[in-house]
């Protein structure tokens, strides 16, 4: 390892799975200069899926969501200031301004800021939803520590958004017998991300399991509360008036851009990075869910918010800060646990001209292959984990099928229908 980066300064600005994931790749591929992690809540990094999942149900504990104990991080060498906000980058200076006054000097930064809640805009209102003591978005542990405590029996939740996090915040109230409503803009739940048979495949799940499924529902306005302190109401477009106790928004993330947008750097659908991570300034990188970068897989610049993708960035970049080869690019892959049900998801479906099931979706086990051109671009599995594993491994190849009838018969095995030329 070049001599000179042992004595250097490396500061991640975010304290994630990115963030950490990247400090020590960086100490386990030899890395010996100072590394700092600034993070801007209290906690040492931790794990944000099981925010909606387990730790929502209550079946995982605050310390069980630690990537880490402290004591890690001090054996590796790793610093890690909490409470801290990065205020200011001067590329110029090398130095990075924090909220609590101080300076923090670097040869290398790394930008890890992540992303946070899209914010309510209401078609009333020139502002996003105010503030209030029933309404909430759902991104750190302490947006969960306030949500858990109202999630009580017979409580009127509605849910705006049916994404992933809707649906998983859904089917774990369900199962505290809080009576849920999903209110989705779009015509379907999933919209954005799976076909409309996987779509249709979650709405019959969770209207089974009493969950009200409202789709083509636009939220017009919220009414108060005598106290003016907390939502009593949900009006939407129709002139449908939902009673409400409790209300969380769960429609998408906007990546932190404005530190690296006010330092100069290239913004581009998040932080533009090339495809090394590194941004419009040879000595500052991005890594995660803030970061866009080009894909030689899809041939167009994307922008993934996906902790794999943010793990297999962060070790990228480690190996080439330290002189090591980069590993290639592989195909994203996501999931989602909602009831008994789990939904593993690889590649980007986006384009697809077929989609071809391969088993009975009414068994509750089945996958769905998305083909653009006879090739095979993305796979959707639920309760099906040999079947994902498989496509993972193929879907990076964009391998080309002929006859679609094989891969729907569950007969056929799957390895029999590609070669080592797919």
């Amino acid at each position: 390892m070049p001599s000179q980066i042992q004595s250097e300064s490396t500061v991640i600005v975010g304290a994630g799975q990115a963030a950490c994931e990247a400090a020590v790749s960086l100490r386990q591929l030899g890395y010996g200069g100072r590394l700092l992690m600034l993070g801007e809540e209290a906690y040492l990094p931790y794990q944000r899926p099981p925010l909606s999942k387990s730790y929502l149900s209550g079946k995982t504990e605050q310390q069980a969501l630690y990537l880490r104990p402290a004591a890690a991080y001090e054996k590796l060498g790793i610093e890690i200031h909490t409470n801290v906000r990065a205020t200011h980058i001067d590329p110029r200076e090398r130095t990075v301004a924090l909220s609590d006054g101080t300076k923090e000097q670097y040869d290398k930064l790394i930008l890890a800021t992540g992303g946070r809640a899209r914010p309510l805009l209401l078609p009333s209102s020139a502002s996003e939803s105010p503030r209030l003591s029933n309404l909430h978005y759902l991104r750190t542990i302490e947006d969960v520590d306030h949500i858990r405590q109202q999630l009580r029996p017979n409580f009127r939740l509605a849910i705006i958004g049916g994404g992933y996090v809707g649906l998983e915040v859904a089917a774990i109230a369900n199962r505290l017998r809080v009576r849920v409503t999903v209110l989705e803009a779009l015509p379907r739940v999933l919209a954005r991300v799976t076909a409309p048979e996987l779509s249709e495949f979650y709405e019959r799940v969770h209207r089974n399991a009493g969950v009200d499924i409202r789709t083509s529902t636009q939220v017009e306005r919220l009414e108060l509360d005598a106290s003016g302190d907390a939502v009593k109401a949900i009006v939407c477009a129709d002139g449908t008036v939902l009673q409400t106790d409790l209300v969380i928004v769960g429609i998408g993330l906007i990546p932190n851009v404005e530190l690296a947008e006010e330092a100069g750097l290239a913004i581009e659908n998040g932080i533009a990075v090339d495809e090394s991570g590194r941004t419009s300034d040879p000595n500052i990188f991005a890594i995660g869910d803030c970061s866009s970068r080009p894909s030689a897989l899809y041939g167009r610049r994307i922008r993934l918010e996906s902790v794999p993708n943010a793990l297999e960035q962060a070790r990228s970049l480690a190996a080439l800060l330290c002189g090591h080869p980069c590993p290639a690019e592989s195909p994203p892959w996501f999931w989602s646990d909602q009831y008994e049900l789990k939904l593993q998801m690889v590649g980007l479906s986006e384009g697809y001209d077929k989609l071809v099931i391969r088993g009975d979706p009414s068994s509750n086990s089945f996958i769905a292959f998305y083909m653009k051109d006879k090739r095979i671009i993305a796979a959707d599995a639920v309760n099906a984990p040999a079947a994902f594993m498989f496509a993972k491994r193929i879907v990076g190849r964009q391998p080309q099928i002929a006859d679609y009838s094989p891969l729907a018969d569950v007969t056929v095995p799957l390895q029999t229908l590609f070669t080592a030329r797919t």
